[in-house]
């Protein structure tokens, strides 16, 4: 299982790229992957073109994985698949760079659920019935169905949401005290108190 860091959004509300973001002396993109390096997990970025430089400054080259253009694809789907085609006999953790709040305990929860239900393909949990898939595991084989139905053109809508629904999925409700950890942050107003 190799760790996943998406940050190849756009942060146009935020203004600045989010996984570069500095919370206590580290970027955003770096506590992610010492989260996910704490599960003793071999840790990529997913970035997109225009953001490799920016990451390059930061990372080592050999931690950077681009958005594959022939995918024909935007945002976190992009990324987890670029990532899927490269090691594409990896099962992938998949953690969004701009939830700083997240915490090991809930990621170790995820690592559970794998390791009980190995005949599932996805494991996210669910806030008020709605899936949170930008934390996530994803087992090669679904991606590889996933990949499988976009270049057959059956993959009406490029979405993770939209994606859980052809893939045999573990959902997990979140606690109320658990919801907090999967915040995202998207405009420099919503950073006050961190």
């Amino acid at each position: 299982m190799l760790g996943v860091i998406l940050c190849g959004g756009q942060s146009t509300r935020m203004g600045t790229d989010k996984g570069l973001v500095k919370l206590h002396a580290k970027t955003w993109a770096q506590t992610a992957v010492d989260k996910i390096s704490a599960l003793h997990l071999k840790v990529f970025l997913s970035v997109n073109t225009i953001q490799f430089n920016a990451y390059l400054s930061v990372f080592m080259e050999t931690q950077l994985i681009i958005d594959n253009d022939a995918l024909k694809l935007h945002g976190p789907l992009a990324g987890v698949l670029s990532v899927h085609l490269q090691n594409p006999d990896e099962d992938l953790f998949v953690l969004a760079c701009d939830m700083p709040l997240m915490e090991t305990v809930i990621l170790n929860e995820l690592l559970s659920a794998y390791r009980q239900y190995p005949a599932a393909d996805a494991y996210v949990f669910t806030n008020n019935g709605e899936p949170e898939p930008l934390c996530a595991i994803y087992r090669s084989k679904g991606l590889s169905h996933i990949v499988h139905l976009l270049n057959a053109k059956e993959l009406s809508r490029h979405s993770m949401k939209f994606m859980l629904e052809h893939v045999q999925t573990r959902s997990m409700p979140l606690a109320e005290e658990q919801k907090k950890y999967f915040r995202n942050f998207n405009a420099h107003s919503e950073l006050n108190g961190l």
